[in-house]
């Protein structure tokens, strides 16, 4: 199945821009995420980290009552 796939991919021309394409998208996304978290306030971070816990704590109290 494999070099049927092979065989039609390579008749294609300007094919080989794809794989490009999506390597610099995937490094773009990856490299502004990271960004985003480095520049995160700690503020946040505990926030965030806290919130399954608050989760955890509010259905107990929900279902206590």
């Amino acid at each position: 199945m494999l070099r049927f796939i092979k065989h039609n991919l390579t008749s294609m021309l300007g094919i080989e821009i794809y794989p490009l394409i999506s390597l610099v998208l995937f490094t773009a996304f990856f490299a502004i995420v990271l960004l985003y978290v480095w520049k995160m306030s700690k503020d946040r971070v505990a926030e965030l980290a806290a919130s399954p816990l608050e989760s955890e704590l509010n259905k107990e109290v929900t279902t206590n009552k």
